[in-house]
């Protein structure tokens, strides 16, 4: 009964971590700003640990299952 919470979670983690991975590995290719009016490395190490957490959850919550 509890599995399907964990679930839900786990994929909402995951997709919010893959999203945030791929946009921030996206804007760096090209060029530009993570984020405005910040540190080109600040704003990037942020976002990329942010997704990296993101996904560690999603995986966590696959093992709660």
């Amino acid at each position: 009964m509890e599995s399907g919470p964990a679930i839900f979670a786990a994929v909402v983690f995951a997709l919010f971590g893959a999203g945030l991975l791929a946009w921030t590995t996206t804007r760096l290719r090209h060029g530009r700003p993570v984020a405005l009016g910040v540190s080109p490395v600040a704003s990037a190490t942020v976002a990329s640990v942010a997704a990296v957490i993101a996904l560690g959850l999603g995986a966590w919550c696959l093992t709660r299952v």
